[in-house]
């Protein structure tokens, strides 16, 4: 067996039990966000966080191993390493959810495109709802913070994915504004999608009519050809 067929049946029999540790830990996030606890649940949570974020290192790993050529997958990757590496800091670690958007794009990766659009509005959803997470853990006891509740942090990320921006609630930290851009492209990209989708719908039912409409012409001038021989045969059986 290939090392390719190995990379593909690993990332296959691993995508689903990775969206399902990604999920896990949102929901672990959002509970050391929301509640904040103390003492030994915050420890649990924290515990629970490292070692769910230690499976994404192993698929990581593993699917370095795994790759035919490692230089080429590595180079190609690179973000996968940025997003398992740079959370290991304190200032990123924000981009520790944007390895739950990947995991999930890739389990619904073989989607056909009329399911595209639902996929894209529930991951816009989750990209909402976590952005709001981070911007709030980050944003709520900085001095003159205007996100200092997670229901303004859900209204800033609202007008920030939809790109209205009203300018009454914004980060104030750097890491609010890395957040901003990524929910900027995240809407972006959502109305390309939307649009990409739209379009090759209206192109495909213009191509099915004018294919219709080509073999009802082609099949009337048959008929009609039909008719001139008859009319050919009779006229020289007449004469």
């Amino acid at each position: 067996m290939s090392t390719q067929t190995n990379l593909r049946r690993w990332e296959r029999r691993s995508e689903w039990p990775l969206a399902a540790a990604a999920l896990i830990f949102l929901g672990v996030y959002s509970v050391k966000v929301l509640a904040q606890p103390h003492g030994g649940e915050a420890h649990v949570l924290r515990a629970v966080m490292w070692i769910i974020w230690s499976l994404f290192i192993l698929d990581y790993v593993a699917r370095l191993r795994l790759a035919c050529n490692r230089p080429r997958w590595f180079f190609r990757h690179l973000f996968d390493l940025a997003i398992v590496v740079l959370p290991m800091a304190r200032p990123l670690r924000l981009l520790r959810l944007i390895v739950l958007i990947q995991v999930l794009n890739r389990a619904a990766g073989d989607a056909l495109r009329g399911r595209i659009v639902s996929y894209t509005a529930s991951g816009v959803l989750l990209l909402i709802y976590t952005a709001s997470l981070a911007a709030f853990d980050e944003e709520r006891y900085q001095p003159g913070a205007t996100i200092n509740s997670f229901g303004k942090a859900l209204w800033w990320s609202i007008t920030t994915v939809t790109t209205v921006g009203y300018g009454d609630v914004y980060p104030v930290t750097n890491a609010g504004r890395v957040i901003a851009v990524l929910l900027m492209i995240g809407g972006i990209g959502l109305v390309s999608v939307v649009t990409a989708t739209l379009a090759s719908f209206i192109i495909e039912r213009v191509a099915e009519k004018e294919t219709a409409n080509q073999a009802a012409t082609a099949a009337h001038i048959e008929e009609l050809r039909s008719q001139i021989r008859e009319l050919a045969e009779e006229v020289r059986a007449r004469g």
